[in-house]
């Protein structure tokens, strides 16, 4: 898959738009009291505040050139993976780009997985098979060479138990050094793995970063807010794609938490109320992470003033057709 070479500076945004509206804008606080530190004693700096509503990321660099990675699904959400450029129409901040450089179906886009496992005890009750599909899911997505996982297990704190690594066997090692005990402090996790790990890492042009994060949504301990921790996810472009693990057969208070989440980072969430279906939330996963387009496009009367710049996309076919793709993003500040 080559990328077309851009004369200056490139930014990469991986936008995904959210399935469906947007559940509970929390009121966030202006900074947690004291951020969440993770198991190994790094500690992350203060948070911003977070921008409410629909989150998304100011990116401080001069650039001329988006990148947008989107899905598309027909009327009964299967995913539609072979169309052609001619298939949609890009406005950018209500307008068409000024030049389409580059359209690609991008089903092997390089992966930058993390995988946050709730281990507190909320959860006990099938925590082995969640570890099972959890491996079951690497094995089948992250390729030699080309991906990269990490995996976080937490309760209280987030414990990094295998750092990144494209070697699915030492991250099944991570996956079963997991043991369930203590609170849960769910925004502390996702705010230190798309912080001290995401934003981290080297990133080429073109890369997926993800976050998978299995939980009952349940948060009883963290010192940032849910909305900081969006934040976070966002600033480090990351999808995050949530499993519930409440086995009530009702959606609780929690589970809204992690459609907030899943939504406004572009991901999905899945709701397996039977054993079996957590597995099957696993693959649907691995499919999307390997079936969407990238369109790269120079914006018309771009200007780098650090508004927000809505991003639309749709497919000619609107009646058939339906496009998920982040809904915009904030230009850079010179």
């Amino acid at each position: 898959m080559g990328t077309k070479s851009v004369t200056g500076l490139r930014l990469v945004l991986l936008i995904l738009f959210p399935l469906g509206a947007m559940a509970q804008s929390g009121s966030p606080a202006t900074a947690p009291a004291t951020p969440p530190a993770a198991a190994q004693g790094q500690k992350p700096a203060d948070s911003n505040a977070a921008t409410g509503g629909d989150p998304v990321t100011t990116i401080r660099s001069t650039t001329n050139e988006v990148n947008v990675v989107f899905t598309v699904t027909d009327k009964h959400g299967r995913r539609v993976t072979d169309l052609k450029q001619g298939d949609f129409r890009v406005l950018d901040d209500n307008k068409p780009p000024e030049e389409i450089r580059s359209f690609h179906a991008e089903t092997n886009l390089p992966l930058q997985v993390g995988l946050l496992i709730d281990a507190s005890n909320s959860v006990r009750d099938r925590f082995k098979f969640e570890q099972q599909s959890a491996v079951e899911f690497l094995n089948q997505t992250i390729h030699p060479r080309s991906d990269q996982a990490f995996v976080v297990g937490f309760d209280v704190t987030p414990e990094v138990t295998q750092d990144f690594t494209d070697n699915t066997e030492r991250l099944a090692h991570g996956v079963h050094e997991l043991r369930p005990g203590g609170g849960t402090a769910l925004y502390d996790a996702l705010y230190f793995a798309c912080r001290d790990k995401l934003l981290k890492a080297p990133k080429a042009d073109r890369v997926r970063r993800a976050i998978i994060l299995l939980s009952d949504g349940d948060d009883n301990q963290s010192h940032v807010t849910r909305e900081e921790a969006i934040e976070m996810a966002q600033r480090a472009e990351a999808i995050v794609y949530t499993i519930s693990t409440n086995v009530s057969g009702t959606k609780g208070p929690g589970d809204k938490v992690l459609e907030r989440i899943a939504d406004a980072t572009g991901g999905r969430a899945f709701f397996p109320f039977q054993i079996r279906d957590v597995a099957n939330a696993f693959a649907e996963i691995q499919d999307e992470l390997r079936s969407q387009y990238a369109v790269s496009y120079k914006p018309a009367d771009f200007k780098a003033d650090g508004r927000y710049r809505t991003i639309e996309i749709v497919a000619l076919d609107k009646k058939n057709l339906h496009v998920r793709s982040r809904r915009g993003y904030f230009a850079p500040l010179q």
